[in-house]
């Protein structure tokens, strides 16, 4: 269906002036030659979509996951991970230890939330990486490349509710509670890395040395399914003694500790496997899905190949879009729906996070979801529609419907109002999952456009 308004263009001010004097809105329409008044079209299209299984995604990140759950629409997620660890240059133990002798060794998993049963068990294993860690930040690795998968460096089993921790310690609200999984690792781990201070402290004269020296970990779940944990670091940390003097000037024992962590500087491969999902892949009419992280998502067609023809001699003016969403699921432990989306052109996706980029509202578009109506607002898209259509007239335009986290921070101006702007965008690496509407009604697109008499 296609309308046309033709509209005198400054009589558009009289909606915008309404408050203003009768006379004045007269003013531009009687002075304007009639040749030169813009005409104003309003023409409707329909958009498609489809749900795309995702290979895997960009995922330069200190934050992670860990663990396997089962969903019974999005199906099942495995998620683990490799990573090495900052060292300083030129590193020294700042004390040394009594008799040269390493304490304890543990490996720490600092988490701040979940997705599914907290009290389910469990079981987290680490494995030695044996060769340097490809600065590939993709999920779809294979730990088997760089491990060692007879040699487990430690393991613990867990439940994401710490029960060993008292309700008062974790309400305390003047301390900092850090939910923590912790696993015991070899004493001799930690006597190699004191070793190599003494014996060749070269291999601690930077992050390139170190690395060949100790190329990292494979955390992964090797027990235990219905939980993931939301990972915010991790790390390794040396304890060892040593002897000191008291206040009294007595000699004492001190027990201390070396964090070595895993930081932006250095690589975290996080890997991400999505099994039982083909029936979400399956050709639909009304239904498309997105689930995170690297499981599926949304491919929304627009049809610019019909539209360019309609519109030529025009300049669009409004194409505003939005994504409506249907109910969640009501079981227990069903996936959160994500609160941002992001839509780009599939063939920018690879390049947005690579370059570590931010929405521009001309080529990437932010979409935060408003639960009273499960839509994603997206706002005025004519600037990309414009350029497809200027660039590639007898192509469509394809955008991606990809889940993202966002990192904001706040600008405040002399008057003292804050503003919030995004700091970051990077893939969502939370269970998460959303159906979306892709029936006719849903479909719907509207686009205004002007075109100027010569």
């Amino acid at each position: 269906m296609k309308i046309k308004l033709f509209i005198l263009g400054l009589s558009l001010g009289v909606s915008i002036l309404s408050g203003c004097n009768d006379d004045l809105t007269q003013v531009g329409a009687s002075i304007q030659p009639e040749n030169d008044r813009p005409m104003v079209y309003a023409d409707t299209f329909y958009m498609k979509a489809r749900t795309v299984q995702t290979d895997s995604i960009y995922a330069r990140t200190i934050y992670g996951s860990l663990g396997e759950i089962y969903d019974p629409l999005y199906g099942s997620l495995k998620s683990d991970f490799m990573c090495q660890f900052y060292c300083p240059d030129n590193f020294r133990f700042s004390h040394t230890p009594i008799d040269g002798k390493i304490d304890s060794v543990k490996f720490e998993i600092n988490y701040s939330s979940w997705t599914g049963d907290s009290l389910t068990p469990m079981r987290a294993q680490i494995y030695e990486v044996t060769q340097s860690l490809d600065r590939n930040f993709y999920t779809n690795i294979n730990p088997e490349k760089y491990c060692n998968m007879q040699n487990s460096l430690g393991t613990q089993t867990y439940t994401a509710y710490d029960m060993t921790v008292s309700d008062s310690i974790r309400n305390d609200l003047y301390t900092t509670f850090q939910p923590n999984v912790t696993i015991q690792m070899p004493v001799e781990l930690g006597q190699r890395f004191y070793d190599a201070t003494i014996n060749t402290p070269e291999v601690f004269n930077n992050q390139e040395t170190f690395n060949e020296f100790f190329p990292g970990v494979y955390v992964t779940n090797t027990f235990g399914s219905g939980n993931i944990l939301n990972i915010d670091g991790s790390g390794l940390r040396i304890y060892y003694n040593y002897a000191a003097k008291d206040t009294a000037g007595q000699d004492s024992l001190v027990t201390t500790s070396i964090l070595f962590s895993a930081t932006t500087e250095i690589v975290q491969l996080n890997r991400l496997k999505n099994t039982d999902i083909d029936h979400l892949l399956k050709p639909n009419d009304s239904i498309s899905y997105i689930k995170s992280p690297a499981g599926v998502y949304t491919e929304l067609t627009i049809p610019t190949k019909e539209i360019a023809p309609v519109i030529e001699g025009r300049i669009i003016s409004s194409v505003d879009l939005s994504l409506k969403a249907l109910p969640q699921e009501d079981w227990k432990y069903a996936f959160d729906v994500p609160n941002y989306v992001l839509i780009l052109p599939k063939d920018s996706v690879d390049s947005f996070f690579k370059k570590s980029s931010t929405e521009n509202n001309t080529t990437s578009f932010l979409g935060s979801y408003t639960s009273s109506s499960r839509t994603y607002s997206f706002g005025n898209i004519a600037k990309l529609v414009q350029k497809h259509i200027e660039n590639n007239p007898e192509e469509d335009l394809i955008l991606n419907v990809i889940p993202v986290t966002r990192r904001t921070g706040t600008t405040t101006n002399y008057y003292g109002y804050s503003t919030e702007y995004t700091i970051a965008i990077e893939n969502y690496l939370k269970p998460a999952g959303v159906k979306l509407r892709i029936d006719k009604d849903a479909m719907l697109l509207r686009i205004a456009t002007i075109e100027y008499k010569q």
